[in-house]
């Protein structure tokens, strides 16, 4: 980890002056979760609190939100659920559809996606594809951008007698999950990362909130080197990176270290890695 990166991104976190209207923010959960898990971690209480209008929540075979919602600040806060245990071109299809409405809905803001785990990817993924979507930064919480090892053994344990057994021990997920787990193996030759991580990527704001501390039993789920995206081929020196303790999953301080982010200029100027 640079460590001029992080004395330069805290310098901007308190220094930094209030960010300008004119955005969209959209939060993107991970596998097995659903876009309440923003909600009920407190995460989007404290983005309200920080001047973000909670303008909705967007979700398969859901009605969208009617009418514009009131914000003196345009800044406006969506949470999205997506099918999370489908592959990832499903997962990013669904999300584009809604990153293109939220586009015609705000057609003067810019954007600003976070992800969380599998749901940074996702985004990503959905950043590639639509480079007409104005996303002006990408922040990723724990997320798997060069694969993990717990997808190779979910993949093999449903291509083992054990996905026979595995409804009845009420892990049936794992058979539901083969395609996803294939996308997000470790990234070699021939893998879907291989190849995600070698298209060229939109400039933006590029943003690596990763656990360090494994020491709680769970975040080996995700090893800190893929949470990282300069270790990405086509984003080598350009995220910025906080690191962070706790196990894999979104809490309230998430919420804190986002609306100190979201608080500064950071995302209105063209501030890069050094």
């Amino acid at each position: 980890m640079n460590a001029s990166r992080w004395i330069i991104l805290s310098s901007l976190l308190f220094f930094g002056n209030v960010t300008q209207a004119g955005q969209t923010l959209v939060l993107i959960h991970g596998y097995l979760g659903t876009g309440t898990a923003w909600r009920t971690t407190g995460i989007v209480e404290m983005l309200q609190r920080a001047g973000w209008r909670d303008s909705g929540h967007l979700f398969p075979n859901g009605e969208l939100p009617s009418g514009l919602p009131n914000s003196q600040t345009q800044r406006y806060l969506y949470t999205v659920t997506l099918p999370s245990e489908a592959p990832l071109p499903i997962q990013t299809r669904q999300l584009s559809f809604y990153l293109h409405w939220l586009q015609q809905r705000h057609p003067d803001n810019s954007m600003i996606l976070i992800g969380h785990s599998v749901g940074g990817v996702v985004a990503r993924l959905s950043m590639i594809f639509h480079p007409d979507i104005p996303v002006k930064g990408l922040i990723t919480i724990a997320s798997p951008h060069l694969g993990t090892d717990k997808a190779e053994l979910g993949y093999m344990l449903g291509h083992s007698p054990f996905n026979w057994v595995a409804p009845l021990m009420g892990l049936d997920t794992i058979n539901r999950s083969q395609g996803l787990y294939y996308d997000l193996v470790r990234e070699r030759p021939s893998t879907a990362l291989f190849w995600l991580n070698r298209r060229p990527h939109p400039p933006a704001v590029y943003v690596s909130i990763i656990r360090i501390n494994e020491g709680y039993g769970f975040e080996d789920f995700v090893p800190t080197y893929s949470q990282d995206m300069n270790n990405i081929m086509a984003l080598q020196g350009k995220s910025w990176v906080i690191p962070t303790e706790g196990y894999h999953g979104l809490r309230w301080s998430d919420g804190e270290l986002i609306a100190g982010l979201l608080r500064r200029e950071f995302f209105n100027s063209d501030n890069q890695p050094s």
